[in-house]
C-alpha cells in the first residue's frame, strides 16, 4: 500500500470515491459536484483543497482523504482539515484509513480535525482507537 498525492489524471476516480461516500452516508442526491469543479478546486491556480489517495498493492485506489489547510490562532500553526475519508469496502479494515490519517498527522504543524456521522459507529470506534478526542462545547453552523 501507498499514499501519493492525487494529480488531474485521477478526477474521474475522485468523483467516484465521492459519489460512493455520499452513497454511503445516505445523501447521494446532494452531490451536484463535477470533474471540472473538482478541476478547478484542486489543480487550479487558486486551488482550495487537496486529495491524498490509498493505493493497493495491486494499484488499486483503495481510498481517499480530502483535505485543506486550516490555522489555529491559539497554536500559531497551520493543521488540517479533513473534509471526507472514505474506504472502498473491499479495502476496509487494512490499514489504509490509518495510512492517510498519519500521512495527513506528518504534514500538519498543528492539529487535524474532522467530523464523524454520529451513527457511523465503525468510524467512531477507529477514532478513538487512534487516541482522536470528540470536542465537546461547540456547536456547528452553516451559512449556505
Amino acid at each position: 500500500m501507498t499514499i501519493r498525492e492525487a494529480t488531474e489524471h485521477d478526477l474521474d476516480e475522485i468523483l467516484a470515491l465521492i459519489y460512493e461516500l455520499a452513497e454511503y452516508e445516505e445523501l447521494r442526491e446532494h452531490v451536484v459536484c463535477t470533474t471540472d469543479d473538482l478541476r478547478r478546486a484542486l489543480f487550479g491556480p487558486e486551488a482550495v483543497a487537496s486529495v491524498s489517495l490509498a493505493i493497493d498493492g495491486s494499484d488499486a485506489v483503495a481510498g481517499h482523504a480530502l483535505w485543506f489547510r486550516t490555522f489555529s490562532t491559539f497554536l500559531g500553526r497551520s493543521g488540517i482539515w479533513l473534509e471526507d475519508l472514505f474506504i472502498r469496502e473491499p479495502y476496509r479494515r487494512h490499514g489504509h484509513a490509518r495510512a492517510l490519517l498519519d500521512h495527513l498527522r506528518d504534514q500538519a504543524e498543528g492539529r487535524v480535525e474532522w467530523e464523524v456521522l454520529d451513527w457511523n459507529r465503525s468510524a467512531i470506534e477507529f477514532y478513538d482507537g487512534l487516541g482522536a478526542q470528540p470536542q465537546s462545547g461547540w456547536t456547528k453552523y452553516r451559512w449556505v
